[in-house]
């Protein structure tokens, strides 16, 4: 039998009406758009759903390696995540390339290659995940 203990971590909503993909979406009190490309029959107003997808990830590494530089008090004065994501013949493989403006000696390279991999987002997408959708009304 499952465990049906969970803790919430967060919550967001997505309300599209009739614009062509236009997708208001909101989350602790903040909101932004979602939109697919003109390609894709939409009007470009947001990033898409794969684009905010790589965004979380690269906003939550970036915040998890700029925690841990601050603790260990190193002159690092920017951090940066270029991240892509590739349909390959197995599914998907997402890419991400940290740089930083500052000196980082070998060692130091090495644990925020660790310390980027622990992110939570990072943690969640090669984590167990469920995913389970309701019909809230009939």
């Amino acid at each position: 039998m499952e465990n049906t203990e969970s803790e919430l971590i967060e919550s967001a909503n997505a309300v599209i009406a009739r614009s062509q993909y236009q997708t208001i979406v909101t989350s602790g009190g903040h909101a932004l758009v979602a939109d697919e490309p003109v390609k894709s029959d939409g009007t470009d107003t947001g990033m898409n759903p794969f684009s905010l997808l790589l965004a979380s990830l690269a906003s939550c590494t970036v915040i998890t390696l700029r925690m841990y530089i601050n603790r260990k008090m190193w002159p690092i004065d920017e951090i940066r995540a270029d991240i892509e994501m590739f349909k390959t013949p197995n599914g998907t493989r997402i890419e991400t390339k940290l740089s930083f403006k500052g000196e980082i000696n070998a060692e130091q390279r090495e644990r925020l290659l660790k310390i980027a991999d622990a992110c939570p987002v990072h943690k969640i997408l090669v984590g167990n995940i469920a995913i389970n959708t309701v019909i809230q009304n009939p």
